[in-house]
Formats: C-alpha cells, structure tokens, sequence
C-alpha cells in the first residue's frame, strides 16, 4: 500500500495539512495608520500590538477544520487502494476542499485588509503555501491512481 507512488503522494498531502495546521498561514507587519500587527494560523486571526503581545484574538476555526478533514481523507484515501474508483473519487473531494481552504484564507485575508484600508497586502507564510503544494501532491496521486487503473484494465483484455 504505502510502496505505490500515489500512497506517497497521499502521505506527503496528509503532512502537508498537518504543517498547514502547525504553521502561519498569513501576517501583516504594523504598519502606519494602523495598530498593531496581525497574524492568521489555521485557528485564529491575532491583533499583536506594538510591544509584541496579544490584543485581540478572532476565532478561525473554519480554516483548521477544512485542513484537518483533507487530512483525514487523504489517510481514507491512502487505504483504498484495492478500490482505485473510491480513491479517485475522494482524492477529487479533497481537491475541492483545498480549492475551499485557499478560497478561505484568501477571502478571510482580503477582507480583513479591506476593513484596515491599508495598501499592504501582507504576506503569505509557509502554512498558505503547503496547501498549493499538497494539492499538486494531490494531483499526481490521481495521475498515478488513473495509471493503475488503465494497466489493470489492459491486463484483463489481454485475458
């Protein structure tokens, strides 16, 4: 199971999320005209102030929890290999769901950036990046699913 290629990919998207999970995903250095600085993990938005302690902590728990359920379904989907239509079918959920997470932090980013009424937009930090790369990751895992599949099929012409 975890000697085919695709159940690598599968894993390294699991740890993907788990980083995603652990890391920032956004911060915004204080800038003026504005308090403080903020900064998004995947359960929270905090307001630092000046001196580098918490001002304000806004509940983001939405961001971690996508996170944690394309986790879960990429170690489901690690486990399916003897139904390979399954483990397509939940690699394709969990594509979405990472196309939901970007669209998350993005929008939860720009609106709070909007709000400011600042020209800065921030800067994304390694937790916002690892979900691009868990979902090329993702990809390849279906590339390579769809591989074993048409091999499968081909051997049973033969038959």
């Amino acid at each position: 199971m975890i000697q085919r290629i695709q159940s690598v990919f599968l894993l390294l998207v699991a740890i993907a999320m788990v980083l995603t999970l652990v890391f920032p995903l956004w911060s915004l250095p204080q800038l003026p005209g504005i308090e403080g600085s903020y900064e998004l993990t995947a359960f929270k938005m905090d307001r630092f102030s000046g001196s580098g302690e918490i001002n304000e902590t806004v509940s983001k728990w939405y961001i971690g929890a996508i996170a944690a359920v394309v986790m879960i379904l990429a170690i489901i989907s690690i486990f399916q290999y003897k139904n390979r239509t399954r483990q397509m079918m939940f690699n394709m959920i969990n594509s979405l769901l990472m196309v939901g997470l970007v669209a998350a932090v993005f929008l939860t980013t720009n609106g709070l950036v909007s709000t400011l009424e600042v020209q800065d937009s921030g800067t994304y930090q390694i937790g916002f990046w690892v979900i691009l790369v868990a979902m090329v990751l993702n990809m390849l895992a279906n590339r390579f699913i769809r591989k074993d599949e048409a091999l499968v099929r081909s051997v049973d012409r033969i038959r």
